[in-house]
């Protein structure tokens, strides 16, 4: 990986920080709020729903600069997302097993720390595999004008022909 791809990681990497942990806490502070009116598993789907939406777009746009997120970017963000929401609810649901009762502030540390995880992996899993496919996805049609070169072969027997017939004068074939 040279430096430019490094640093550019590294950028993209502190932007999904920014914009991740941004919509991370305010999941978290919702998923508190509603919690209290409905199991947690429940309110954990409805927060991870809500806020992937809106994590998606802000990654699309601010975070890797694609602009606005299309079907395929959200449902790989949902896939992962999905597999963040089962690693979150299980952090959840072995910290409820292993107390009954647990303070807000313990709640708030698993929660936080599953999803700093599952954060890690999620943008690993959209740097490397989604957006390099939408890399390799721009470069393809690229390769299509390399037909273009064949028509100016045929070309070339013609203006040999007439320089041929004028001995070299290239005046005489203008």
């Amino acid at each position: 990986m040279s430096a430019a791809t490094r640093s550019g990681t590294v950028a993209a990497f502190m932007r999904f920080v920014f914009f991740g942990g941004g919509t991370g806490l305010a999941s978290s502070a919702v998923l508190v709020a509603l919690s209290g009116h409905m199991s947690i598993i429940v309110a954990n789907a409805m927060v991870t729903v809500v806020f992937t939406l809106l994590a998606t777009e802000l990654h699309s746009r601010f975070t890797f600069g694609a602009g606005r997120a299309r079907g395929r970017v959200h449902l790989q963000s949902a896939l992962s997302a999905g597999v963040s929401y089962l690693f979150t609810t299980g952090a959840m649901l072995a910290l409820h097993a292993l107390q009954s009762a647990p303070g807000v502030l313990k709640e708030q540390a698993v929660y936080l720390t599953a999803s700093g995880v599952a954060g890690v992996a999620r943008f690993l899993f959209l740097r490397f595999v989604v957006r390099s496919k939408a890399v390799v996805a721009t470069v393809v049609p690229v390769v299509v004008p390399v037909v273009v070169p064949a028509v100016a072969t045929v070309a070339l027997p013609v203006v040999r022909e007439r320089a041929a017939l004028t001995r070299g004068s290239l005046v005489a074939t203008a």
